[in-house]
């Protein structure tokens, strides 16, 4: 029960909901276990007895006992299903809410689909239980005890005789629990393994049609939707050997009871009606016990559900924020990196190491280097996506630790190489960063970003809605908006991660003129493979294997003979050798 007392806050506001719907189940129980008492009435003294007048009253209060227990089934299951969706309703907006302040790193290892699957299956398996099989174990303990209790009154001797297995089914249900437990948290595994699988492939189906790999797609889904058939085959072999067992215990009570009560009848130390309402009661007692395995099963589920949800939950969030952080509305963009070293792994070597230099405010810095060296991952540290394993990383002075984050990435524009835009229109893209900016703002940065031509062009202009992604538009065209997003935030820095990488020279050429005036005042920081993008930066940071290799502006680095002059060789005076030629 660790993991329902872990989870607790989250169902136990609404414990209302569950008292009235263990309330009106008492109800239900109580006139459950009188029928067997009305119909040994019958038997015994209407019938037997010969006092027929008592039919019709046994009769009306038959009926009537069966309208009760209808209106309080509907109250309790009602108010039960009010308990689950109240419980999972606010579990699931925690779920939503944690995920979004998890740090970069956590999404480093975790995936897409997985994640999907345990704030979807595995909340619904966990309100399943709170809606159900809560209040359904408490109905089956008084079912049994208020079952004993009226078998106990009709013969003690004939109750022990016919409960005999009782101890042997107890004995079987605990083994099914203890093997039905790690199968169902298997299959939730499996589960969330195939979820990753259909999302990547439905991500990638641009790349997977492309160099026609279908048939290994196929494959590989084939390979997971066989992992999860043979999880639930494995849980399907445990039920099939336990359950076959607990109703063949439940059928032997039968027999015991109707060899040993026949003969009390016969020996008229028990009644015929007081014998048919016993083999209601003991049925009353052996289907809960043998249900206890669905109620375990349902239970066996939400804990393994819990679980899942419990990591999630419990994950360590690595970026947090000190109490009493500083919150400023405009910071002046003045960055520092002293002596910074950065590692993603424990185990791994470091990304950066000793990373020191020195950005003013208006300044521009360039970040180049061969892929993997580097250069994003000094734009992540300045917005807290990671934290340096050592040295300091300074805006305005102060360590960014002492800003809050909201502050501190509310200064920050990013635009990355990969452009991700919502599913939404161009407008609430553009305006994200920035929701109170009004249409001549967002116009304002759509223009700056070449991008309010096309804009316009399209038949709702900046209201119309994007597909998944920004499906519809060109690789350029969403790195254009982009750039306009970020540049509506109005941040005083601003990083360019290959933001021009995606759209022609001619345009590039453009968004560059654009970003001059928009770079003006503002730190900038602007990592790329082409020199042109990066000539103008008044300091250009050459990264080899985490470290800085080469420092300088432009002119002085074409000089050095060094890595920004092998670079420059091949992207300039290869191709004028190229023009001359042709």
């Amino acid at each position: 029960m660790e993991t329902f007392k872990k989870l607790k806050e989250y169902y136990w506001p609404f414990k209302n909901y569950f008292i009235w719907s263990i309330l009106f189940m008492l109800i239900v129980t109580a006139i459950t276990v009188v029928y067997p008492m009305i119909l040994q009435l019958t038997i015994d003294e209407a019938v037997i007895g010969g006092r027929y007048d008592l039919i019709p009253l046994l009769a009306v209060g038959f009926v009537g006992s069966m309208v009760v227990k209808g209106i309080c089934t509907y109250i309790y299951q009602y108010t039960g299903d009010l308990f689950g969706i109240h419980s999972v309703y606010k579990l699931r907006n925690s779920l939503y809410e944690k995920l979004q302040f998890l740090s970069f790193r956590y999404y480093d290892n975790a995936k897409t689909g997985d994640l999907m699957s345990r704030l979807t299956a595995d909340v619904e398996g966990f309100r399943f239980f709170l809606s159900f099989g809560f209040s359904e174990l408490i109905r089956f303990v008084l079912l049994i005890g208020i079952s004993f209790s009226v078998m106990f009154y009709y013969s003690i001797s004939l109750t022990f005789v016919t409960l005999a297995t009782l101890p042997f089914l107890a004995v079987v249900v605990y083994k099914f629990d203890r093997a039905v437990h790690p199968a169902f948290r298997g299959i939730r595994k499996s589960f969330g393994n195939l979820n990753t699988k259909v999302q990547e492939n439905i991500s990638g189906i641009n790349t997977v049609k492309s160099l026609s790999r279908e048939d290994y797609e196929i494959g590989r889904f084939n390979a997971s939707n066989g992992n999860y058939k043979d999880q639930y085959l494995f849980t399907s072999e445990i039920w099939a050997k336990y359950f076959p067992l607990m109703e063949f215990l439940g059928n032997l009570s039968v027999v015991l009871l109707l060899g040993y009560g026949g003969f009390l009848v016969m020996n008229e130390s028990l009644l015929p009606g007081e014998l048919v309402a016993f083999y209601s009661l003991v049925w009353y007692i052996m289907w809960p016990i043998m249900n206890l395995g669905f109620v375990v099963n349902l239970f066996s589920q939400s804990k393994a559900s819990g679980e899942r949800l419990l990591e999630i939950l419990e994950a360590d969030e690595e970026i947090e924020e000190k109490r009493g952080a500083l919150k400023i509305e405009k910071l002046s963009g003045d960055v520092e990196f002293n002596d910074v070293t950065l590692r993603y792994g424990d185990d791994e070597n470091e990304a950066l190491y000793n990373i020191t230099f020195k950005a003013r405010p208006g300044q521009t810095i360039g970040l180049i280097g061969s892929t993997g060296s580097g250069k994003t991952s000094i734009t992540q540290l300045m917005t807290r996506f990671y934290e340096p394993v050592a040295g300091q990383v300074l805006v305005d002075g102060l360590d960014i630790k002492d800003y809050s984050i909201r502050s501190l990435r509310s200064n920050i524009g990013i635009v990355l190489q990969e452009s991700f835009l919502f599913s939404s229109s161009i407008k609430a893209n553009i305006s994200y960063g920035n929701p109170d900016a009004t249409m001549e703002v967002i116009i304002a940065a759509a223009k700056r970003a070449q991008a309010h031509s096309f804009i316009t062009e399209l038949p709702d202009g900046y209201d119309t809605i994007l597909g998944e992604r920004g499906m519809g538009l060109s690789g350029g065209q969403k790195q254009r908006i982009a750039i306009a997003r970020a540049i509506c935030v109005n941040p005083s820095v601003l990083i360019l991660d290959d933001a021009t990488s995606a759209v022609d020279m001619e345009t590039e050429f453009k968004i560059q003129q654009a970003l001059l005036e928009v770079m003006k005042g503002r730190t900038t920081f602007i990592i790329a493979h082409r020199i042109s993008s990066l000539k103008h930066a008044d300091e250009i940071l050459v990264l080899e294997n985490g470290s800085i290799a080469e420092r300088g502006t432009h002119e002085q680095l074409i000089k050095n003979g060094g890595t920004y002059q092998k670079i420059y060789d091949i992207q300039f005076k290869d191709r004028e050798k190229v023009s001359q030629t042709g």
